[in-house]
């Protein structure tokens, strides 16, 4: 019979106290063809040399000193964990004992042949378990692309997906911002305030894309009153305030995790601390943290930007500002993080800078 070259190149371990049995087996196998074979008498190398070659399949004897073939199989058994997908077990032992043969295969034995064993045996045993053992393995190899597959193609979705926020970000942005560079700075700037505040890598960066999203509700309000130059009168301030109930309901109505956070962060980034905000006036926590987070990174990096109604304000006074507002506009603990991370608030700006005008601001305006 022509054997499959990838099964003769299969990993082989024979593990018996008696070397002449070893010795046997190992010339049995390799006249047959099979070149990856190692040899043990001591059945506690079992598991180490498992571990270092992940054997094809374990030719085992059952009766050893220090640890038996039940033991050997116990201990792969713990090793391998729920998944179970350790090498095949042939069982080779002079004990012909029924109760042994079905204790070995509860224990994971594939197959058990009673010594001494005729050689055509042996090789038709070992061929069977190595074919099915490839057999496994091909399909394994398989699975494990085709999941590979659907992971690279969930990140392409992802990453469209996050492309799409980005830009219904910006089409907000561009309303009144030649640039939207904004919405980056103040992306980083909440991951940042994320991570200082103890939130773990997955939802300090849900936060970070939900971010550009915080004003896409300015899409909804008029150009006169959004692009006016100067102060709101009462009425178009209370136009504008709109856009936080506006961008929440253009966010709401999905079970995706980052837009239901966008829409939490577009409704309530205007609430304030002490109650005084809009549109729900909600008070300390009760405002939800990435809202709080958001809010003084778009307040800090719009006190930093120059528009057609308002000169930039140096960095030491809108530090200041923010110092001063805590407890009433702002989360005291969120800007005790943003004086700890001042630094890399500063790199990100310096990374993201205007080219000549920079943007948005919160000033009497929002």
């Amino acid at each position: 019979m022509e054997i499959d070259p990838r099964i003769l190149e299969a990993e082989i371990l024979i593990v018996d106290d008696e070397r002449p049995n070893l010795r046997l087996l190992e010339r049995i196998l390799t006249t047959a063809g099979y070149g990856n074979i190692r040899a043990t008498t001591d059945p506690e190398d079992v598991l180490p040399l498992f571990r270092e070659r992940n054997f094809d399949l374990i030719l085992l004897d059952l009766r050893m000193p220090r640890m038996d073939g039940f033991q050997v199989m116990d201990a792969l058994n713990q090793a391998c964990g729920a998944e179970n997908d350790y090498a095949p077990v042939l069982v080779l032992t002079a004990e012909n004992d029924p109760k042994a043969k079905l204790r070995a295969l509860a224990s994971g034995a594939k197959d058990f042949l009673i010594k001494p064993c005729d050689r055509a045996e042996v090789l038709s045993r070992v061929h069977n378990m190595l074919e099915v053992r490839l057999l496994h393995k091909r399909i394994r190899e398989q699975n494990a692309a085709l999941e590979e597959k659907v992971r690279e193609r969930t990140r392409e979705l992802e990453d469209t997906r996050l492309e799409i926020i980005r830009r219904l970000g910006l089409a907000a942005e561009y309303r009144d911002n030649e640039t939207g560079l904004h919405i980056m700075r103040i992306s980083l700037f909440a991951r940042t305030l994320a991570i200082q505040q103890g939130l773990d890598e997955r939802r300090a960066t849900l936060i970070m894309n939900a971010a550009p999203m915080h004003d896409i509700g300015k899409i909804g309000i008029p150009d006169y009153i959004l692009l006016k130059p100067g102060r709101l009168d009462p009425e178009e301030w209370r136009v504008m305030q709109t856009h936080s109930a506006i961008g929440a309901r253009m966010l709401s109505g999905h079970d995706s995790e980052l837009l239901r956070m966008a829409s939490r962060i577009a409704l309530t980034h205007h609430e304030r601390w002490d109650g005084d905000g809009y549109p729900q006036g909600l008070v300390g926590e009760a405002i939800p943290l990435e809202s709080r987070i958001v809010a003084v990174a778009d307040v800090f990096d719009a006190l930093l930007s120059e528009r057609p109604y308002k000169q930039a304000w140096p960095e030491d006074r809108a530090v200041a500002e923010i110092e001063r507002l805590a407890g009433s506009h702002f989360d005291p603990a969120v800007v005790a993080g943003f004086l700890r991370v001042l630094p890399e608030l500063r790199e990100i700006r310096e990374r993201y800078a205007e080219p000549e005008i920079q943007e948005d601001h919160l000033s009497d305006r929002r």
